[in-house]
C-alpha cells in the first residue's frame, strides 16, 4: 500500500519539485551530465549476453566493499557479467579504475517509476545484490514484481534508524518484504531487520572485513618515495571538516619531538583540499603542498594534502601509522580495515558508531587504538613515532586481525551462488 502511494506521489512531484532539485544538482556539478541519461533509466550500453548480476551501493564506501565479492563471483562463474550502480560521481570514478573485466558501472536511476521500469526492462538482471540501506521503493518493488532474487548484503540498522523505523514499521516492512534474504553486518543488525519485517535474515559477518589489495601505481610510488626520502611520516585518512584544524594545532609540537616529520592528509572529500591547505598555512604557519596542484614534496613541506581519488594504496604504503577521519567529530568514522590490511598501525577517535561491531572486535584483539580527542591523538602519535618496537607491534596486531576477519567472504559467496543457480 505504501509503495503504491509513494510511486503515485513521485510521478506527480517529479515535474514540479524533484526535477528542479535535480537541475540544481546539475548546476552544482553533482551530476555527471554526459551520462545523465542513465539517471533517467536510458541505457546506452547493450545488455551482456548470459547471466547478469547487479550490485548496488550508494557511494564510495559501499562500492569499494563490493569489490572482493565481485572478483570472487567472476572467478568462480566465467559465464556471468556484473553491473555496478551507484549514485555519486566520485564512486563512478573509483569504480571505473577498479572494476575487473566483465564488470561495468551505471548510475542508479532516479526513483521515478518510468525511469526504474525502463532500467529493469533493459537490463533484466538475474540476481540483485543491494548493499547496506540505500532503499529506493520504486526500484525495489519493480525487482520484486519481476521475480528477480534480491539480496540485502551488509545490512545495517543504526540505533537512530531503528527507533525511527519502529515508528513507521508498516513502511519499512513493505520495503523489506521485497528482499529474498537480508544479511546483517552483525547479529544485532540481523535481529533488527527481522523485527522490522524482513522475511528471512542471517548474519555471516561484515563484508567490509573482506578486502582486496588497494591498487598502487608503482611509478608514482617510486617518485613519492624519492621525494620523502628517509623522513618519518604518518597519514590522516578520510578526514572531515574541522578535523584537520583540530590536529593541525599539534603538528608543530610533533615536529619538535620528531624532526622532519611529514604529515599526509587524504581528505574524505578531495574537493576540500585547497581550503584545508589555506587553513593550515594561514592559521598554523605550516608549509603545505597540494597533490592536485602537482606540488612536489620538498624538505620544507610540513603537510602534503593528497586531494585525489583512487590513490589510497599509495598513502597506506608510504605510512606505517594512520589516523582514521570522521571520528574526532560525531560523523561515526570511516573504514579502518583498509589500513589494517596494509600493515598500518591504526588510531581512531571517539566517534566510531558507524562501525560498532567491527570496533568491538578490533579493540578486543588489540588491533586498533582509540583516543578521546586531538590532544590524546598527539600524545599517541608522539609515542609511536618515538618507539619503533611498539609501532611495529601495533602494525602486526592490526594485520593479524584483518587477515582473520577476511574469512567472512566465503560464507557470503555460498549464499549468493545458491540464489544465482
Amino acid at each position: 500500500m505504501f509503495i503504491k502511494l509513494y510511486q503515485n506521489l513521485i510521478r506527480l512531484a517529479y515535474p514540479v519539485a524533484i526535477k528542479s532539485y535535480i537541475n540544481k544538482r546539475c548546476r552544482k556539478g553533482k551530476e555527471d551530465l554526459p551520462r545523465f541519461h542513465e539517471r533517467l533509466g536510458q541505457a546506452q550500453l547493450p545488455r551482456p549476453q548470459g547471466k547478469l548480476v547487479w550490485f548496488h551501493g550508494a557511494s564510495v564506501g559501499e562500492s569499494v566493499s563490493m569489490l572482493p565479492l565481485i572478483h570472487k563471483l567472476l572467478e568462480l562463474s566465467p559465464d556471468i557479467s556484473v553491473m555496478v550502480t551507484t549514485g555519486t560521481r566520485t564512486s563512478a570514478e573509483v569504480m571505473s579504475k577498479r572494476l575487473p573485466a566483465r564488470a561495468f558501472h551505471q548510475y542508479i536511476p532516479i526513483d521515478n517509476p518510468p525511469f526504474t521500469s525502463a532500467f529493469l526492462n533493459h537490463w533484466h538482471p538475474d540476481l540483485v545484490l543491494w548493499f547496506e540501506s540505500d532503499f529506493w521503493p520504486s526500484m525495489l518493488s519493480g525487482i520484486k514484481e519481476r521475480n528477480i532474487p534480491l539480496l540485502l548484503l551488509n545490512g545495517r540498522i543504526s540505533d537512530r534508524s531503528f527507533k525511527r523505523w519502529m515508528k513507521f514499521r508498516f513502511v519499512i516492512k513493505e520495503i523489506l518484504e521485497c528482499f529474498s534474504l537480508c544479511l546483517g553486518q552483525s547479529e544485532q543488525d540481523a535481529a533488527r531487520l527481522q523485527q522490522l519485517g524482513a522475511p528471512k535474515t542471517l548474519c555471516l559477518g561484515n563484508l567490509k572485513y573482506a578486502g582486496l589489495p588497494l591498487p598502487i601505481d608503482h611509478h608514482a610510488l617510486s617518485r613519492l618515495q624519492e621525494q620523502i626520502g628517509a623522513r618519518p611520516c604518518w597519514l590522516l585518512s578520510a578526514t572531515h571538516d574541522n578535523e584537520e584544524e583540530q590536529i593541525g594545532a599539534y603538528l608543530k609540537s610533533l615536529q619538535q619531538t620528531k624532526p622532519h616529520l611529514l604529515t599526509i592528509i587524504a581528505p574524505r572529500h578531495p574537493e576540500r583540499g585547497r581550503s584545508i591547505a589555506d587553513t593550515l598555512s594561514q592559521k598554523y604557519h605550516l608549509n603545505v603542498s597540494l597533490r592536485s596542484a602537482q606540488d612536489l614534496i620538498t624538505p620544507a613541506t610540513d603537510v602534503y594534502i593528497a586531494d585525489t581519488i583512487g590513490e589510497m594504496g599509495l598513502w597506506y604504503t608510504l605510512s606505517p601509522l594512520t589516523f582514521i577521519g570522521g571520528s574526532l567529530i560525531p560523523h561515526g568514522g570511516q573504514n579502518f580495515m583498509e589500513p589494517s590490511r596494509m600493515h598500518n598501525a591504526v588510531i581512531v577517535g571517539p566517534h566510531m558508531h558507524n562501525f560498532t561491531d567491527a570496533m568491538h572486535r578490533a579493540l578486543s584483539a588489540d588491533a586498533v587504538t582509540q583516543v578521546a580527542n586531538a590532544e590524546e591523538l598527539y600524545q599517541t602519535v608522539n609515542l609511536l613515532l618515538s618507539d619503533s618496537a611498539e609501532l611495529k607491534r601495533r602494525q602486526d596486531q592490526a594485520l593479524s586481525w584483518a587477515e582473520k576477519e577476511n574469512k567472512v567472504l566465503d560464507g557470503i559467496v555460498e549464499q549468493v551462488q545458491g540464489y544465482l543457480s
